[in-house]
């Protein structure tokens, strides 16, 4: 059975082409022109300041789509917290294989965009805070933008360590005050926790370097963040994993805070 156009929207962003259902009507859209379809509802979550809780947004069944070339649509779209009402306008950019009024075109979606508000944040998901980090890394990588992405990553590396340091009494300043480097807290704190993945327990610091260097240049090494952006996150998340896995370790961070910012260094 074809998914609708709607079931794509409503995942999370991916390279891969799906068919679905064709929504024009084997109609041609002219560039600027403006066409209300009906292929279902939108659902993604967020996190509603209001409800306080990641909760499920959706939209009506009537969508506004406007042509952009044979192959390229946008849908605008309205989405609603079922619980407290609050609304954030939602944007989509589509692209099909081939032409995409066609009856049961390929699509994927290149770009989303939310205009969020004060009372709507992105979801917070299994990592809490971390989880908007996370997802704001994700979105400057698909926009291309490596070393953003990167800057992201490291800020969450550098909390939940620093958070962890803090829990395990590890000393993150020196006698005069100052913050001892990040990389001396990291060593110590995976010598006493094990928090980096065995899958980089050879060259986790390698790749912490990597990070540090891509955040630090100056804008020469987008390319670089956009290489080793799949590697970097995958050390992140497995941090978080294994930090969130360690009951004793969770415990004596709650007493702290898991949602607290943590000092990052440079």
């Amino acid at each position: 059975m074809e998914m609708r156009l709607t079931d794509i929207l409503s995942k999370p962003l991916t390279s891969k082409f799906e068919q679905v259902e064709g929504f024009l009507n084997n109609t041609k859209l002219k560039c600027g022109r403006q066409k209300k379809i009906k292929a279902g509802k939108i659902a993604l979550n967020y996190f509603c300041r209001n409800c306080d809780i990641d909760i499920t947004f959706v939209s009506d069944e009537e969508l506004f789509c406007i042509g952009i070339n044979e192959r390229l649509v946008s849908i605008d779209c309205v989405l609603t917290c079922p619980r407290c009402g609050e609304v954030i306008p939602v944007w989509f950019l589509v692209e099909s294989k081939s032409d995409i009024y066609s009856q049961a075109p390929d699509i994927r979606v290149l770009k989303r965009t939310e205009r969020l508000t004060q009372n709507v944040l992105l979801g917070r998901g299994k990592y809490d805070d971390f989880s908007e980090l996370l997802e704001k890394a994700d979105r400057a990588y698909r926009d291309e933008l490596g070393a953003g992405a990167i800057v992201y990553l490291r800020k969450v590396l550098e909390r939940i360590t620093f958070q962890t340091a803090e829990a395990i009494d590890i000393e993150t300043k020196n006698k005069n005050g100052k913050h001892r480097p990040f990389k001396e807290i990291l060593v110590k704190v995976d010598k006493e926790c094990s928090i980096i993945p065995k899958e980089f327990s050879e060259n986790g610091y390698k790749l912490f370097s990597e990070l540090s260097e891509i955040v630090h240049s100056n804008g020469d090494d987008e390319l670089l963040g956009l290489k080793r952006y799949d590697a970097l996150q995958r050390l992140v998340i497995g941090v978080l994993d294994n930090v969130k896995n360690n009951n004793e370790m969770m415990a004596a961070i709650g007493n702290l805070g898991w949602n607290e910012e943590g000092n990052a260094m440079e």
